[in-house]
């Protein structure tokens, strides 16, 4: 998309300077606002043409059967889609009679930027209608980070040459209808009026719909008051009936007049508050904006990415392409997850229903990975999420005859949500993906209220998983068997190494941190016995390994397997899910995504800096990279082993996955978890920063091993740690830490032990990278060659 000529290459902004059909729908997800509780697709304004109109409150799904042609014990009877909810982002022009649709009459220019320092979607049309009338039309819109159920828009329309009767219908609408989809399981079911209606109202400027779904049980709420400045002789009338409540002013504008109107939208739902309580809380929402005022929801907004900004930027030189999409990532990360407050963080966030709006395990493993360093205030609330969901997994555990917690691999509400058990149910990894999260979390900030309560209970279950799956050999070594790791196309599997290593880290911590808090683990039931056989099981976890070719194994036996046949296979036959059976992928040495090469950067201790060279290789000729997962973690490998230039590659394609629509799905939302794994890939690979302890052996140390590619100048970035703000600058040669603010911390740089103070900055040079040889991928599957990206000449109307 941003090579495309529509498109220009800014710092701190995405700027459209066309309307570009082709990339309509694409559009409309990069130029999503959301924040983690409400979200609003692109779309434009007058909500024709569009690619895949949507408004989602963060929750809100409707539940439906999931067929089976052979069911067995223990499969989900329910799945859980995500649904479009009431949307009131839609204002329609008409220009003396004429609707303004952009597909007829004579667009003369038309641009949208989305400013990342405003969180602000502007954009300005001048058209002229097929009569011939011409009009301006600037709009202004957001979802405020400070107001939770808020989003606003001010719309204003100019006429320019000649006098002109307009009518703008400000709407609220319910049940909109949706394109079909295709048969690409990534993208969404399409449940048609999936809200049947309670109520709608209508008066002076106020608009109001409430509806439910029906089988969810979710009451679904949407409120709008507006203001409206226009010449003498404006006016206005409303109307609603079931699913539409409108507000239809009229105004006649001679040259150079202009109707503004600004409309505050208040969103709720609640699967359990009654219909009252859902329109006054609409009502109320809408009013506390109102009395902010336009004005004041801009500075509000501007205020909290500043606030943001100054803790998270991440600064590239050399890259003009990468600096761009880098805060594009955040931006749309911090979007994800601001204000879900106790909901899940979606794989597409609020940008689109893509995956049915489910959350998966990468929310922990890469979303929150990048929260906890640059806003941990969001993170709590995420594993609180988790926590609160635990009763499910305490029942889904059950039901497989386990003990503990079995979190589901994809969900909405808690429930496991996959149909396809061998993917699904299988991938026990979500548990340790969680317990991993908590660790990481409480270590990086010192929650201790959170470590005593949820964080602790979260531990304690998900070992008592581990404990309850594996079972120990003649020998007395701990076997996992028949799990799924993140690589999709191995499944059922006995030893998979990433698997094991995770639980492994899971069942320590649990062990740690029930001795840090024995009150509370009593309460949970653990006793020391069980407490040891935790620790018991981890020391014997086995941990898979070819002797004969000098690398770990993904799982056990993997590594006898027959190899795809790469070269036989085409590049339009990639990904390979959707044209050839996964029970030939099971049977072959092939790998969708990163795992061994995952577990190398979750779990860096496991291996010698020659296993990681030697594992990395040999995954790289396996890696097809079937999952926008799998880029970030292969950058940050190449990094650390030394192929500089490889990292660089896979940066970009982590990092531009949804702005050059590389998996071309785009349309159905944003990767959010590629999006988080830019930061990853930047801090955690070139910066080389690794985090160590926390589970029960004091505050963590973190330490770094940068190196840069020759192709970058500079790289710089913030992190925060127990309060302190701490910045790291990188540049071809030497790596200078500084300490904004906080006590005095202790540092690793390549392995060199220091301190750092507020004020003043220390300096480190860094050594040169390995030499090893350039691994190879498959066969037209080595990702893209990335040059140096100067400014980009804008195509202008």
């Amino acid at each position: 998309m941003i090579t495309h000529p529509s498109f220009a290459c800014e710092p701190w902004s995405l700027r459209e300077t066309e309307l570009s059909l082709d990339v309509l729908a694409q559009s409309e997800s990069v130029f999503a606002l959301a924040n983690g509780h409400v979200g609003w697709r692109g779309n434009l304004d007058e909500g024709e043409p569009h690619g895949l109109p949507g408004a989602y409150l963060n929750g809100v799904h409707e539940v439906h059967p999931l067929p089976y042609a052979e069911a067995g014990y223990g499969y989900p009877e329910s799945g859980e889609t995500a649904i479009n909810v009431t949307d009131g982002k839609v204002i329609r022009l008409l220009v003396d009679d004429e609707p303004f649709d952009l597909r007829y009459g004579r667009l003369v220019a038309h641009e949208r930027l989305l400013d990342f320092r405003t969180g602000v979607l502007s954009r300005t049309v001048d058209w002229v209608s097929p009569a011939g009338t011409g009009v301006r039309v600037v709009s202004r819109r957001l979802v405020s980070f400070t107001q939770r159920a808020i989003a606003a828009v001010e719309y204003q329309v100019e006429a320019l040459d000649t006098p002109v009767t307009v009518a703008v219908q400000s709407e609220l609408v319910a049940n909109e209808q949706l394109p079909r989809t295709s048969g690409d399981p990534r993208v969404s079911a399409v449940i048609d009026a999936p809200l049947r209606a309670e109520e709608h109202f209508a008066q002076d400027t106020r608009l109001r719909l409430l509806h439910c779904t029906g089988h969810s049980g979710q009451r679904v709420g949407a409120a709008a008051d507006h203001l409206v400045e226009g010449p003498d002789g404006t006016s206005w009338s409303a109307e609603s009936e079931p699913d539409v409540s409108r507000l239809t002013i009229t105004a006649t504008l001679a040259p150079g007049e202009r109707l503004r109107l600004v409309k505050f939208v208040g969103h709720g739902w609640s699967a359990q508050r009654s219909l009252p309580a859902i329109r006054d809380q609409v009502e109320g929402a809408v009013a506390a904006a109102r009395s902010s005022g336009w004005e004041g929801l801009l500075a509000e907004q501007r205020a909290y990415l500043d606030d943001f900004w100054s803790r998270a930027d991440v600064e590239v030189d050399g890259d003009e392409e990468i600096q761009q999409a880098v805060r594009f990532c955040l931006f749309h990360v911090l979007q994800a997850a601001a204000r879900a407050e106790g909901r899940a963080v979606p794989a597409k966030g609020l940008t689109g229903t893509g995956y049915d709006g489910h959350a998966f395990w990468d929310s922990e493993s890469f979303v929150l990975a990048v929260l906890t360093f640059t806003a941990p205030d969001t993170v709590a609330p995420a594993l609180c999420w988790r926590h609160e969901t635990l009763p499910a997994a305490l029942g889904r555990a059950r039901q497989l005859g386990l003990s503990g917690a079995a979190f589901p691999w994809r969900t909405i509400s808690g429930a496991e949500c996959s149909g396809y058990w061998p993917a699904g149910t299988a991938a026990f990894h979500v548990n340790a993906d969680i317990a991993d999260a908590v660790v990481r979390y409480v270590a990086a900030t010192g929650d201790e209220r959170f470590e005593r309560g949820p964080g602790l209970e979260l531990l304690v279950h998900t070992a008592r998983l581990w404990r309850s799956l594996g079972s120990a050999d003649a020998e007395g070594r701990f076997h996992i068997d028949g799990v799924t790791g993140p690589d999709e196309y191995s499944a059922v599997a006995r030893d998979n190494l990433y698997t094991n290593l995770m639980a492994r880290q899971n069942l320590r911590a649990a062990a740690a941190w029930v001795l840090l808090h024995p009150d509370e683990a009593a309460a949970l039931g653990v006793t020391p016995e069980e407490a040891a056989a935790w620790q018991g099981a981890a020391a014997r976890m086995v941990v898979p390994y070819n002797d004969r070719l000098g690398v770990h194994e993904q799982s056990a036996g993997f590594t006898t397997l027959k190899r795809w046949d790469f070269d036989r296979t085409a590049p339009e036959q990639y990904p390979l899910l959707l044209h050839f059976p996964y029970f030939d992928l099971y049977r072959k040495q092939v790998v969708k995504q990163a795992d061994l090469v995952l577990a190398m950067l979750t779990c860096p201790d496991a291996f010698t800096d020659e296993e990681k060279a030697r594992n990395f290789a040999y995954y790289e000729a396996l890696t097809v990279r079937d999952s926008s997962l799998s880029a970030c973690c292969q950058a940050v490998l190449a990094a650390e082993t030394g192929h500089l230039r490889l990292a660089w590659d896979y940066l970009g394609e982590a990092a531009l996955v949804d702005l050059e629509d590389l998996e071309h799905n785009t349309r159905d939302g944003l990767h959010i978890a590629s999006l988080a794994g830019t930061w990853i890939a930047l801090v955690v690979g070139l910066g080389g920063m690794r985090q160590y302890g926390g589970a029960g052996s004091g505050e963590p140390m973190v330490g770094f091993a940068p190196r840069l590619p020759e192709q970058l100048a500079r790289l710089a970035f913030t992190l925060l740690i127990r309060g302190r703000r701490l910045r790291v600058e990188i540049t071809d040669g030497t790596a200078r830490y500084v300490l904004l603010e906080g006590e005095p911390q202790d540092l690793f740089h390549h392995g060199e032990r220091f301190t750092v103070t507020t004020g003043e900055p220390t300096g480190r040079p860094i050594p040169p990278a390995p030499a090893r040889p350039e691994p190879r991928q498959p066969w037209g599957r080595a990702p893209e060659r990335r040059e140096p990206a100067g400014p980009r000449t804008l195509r202008l109307p």
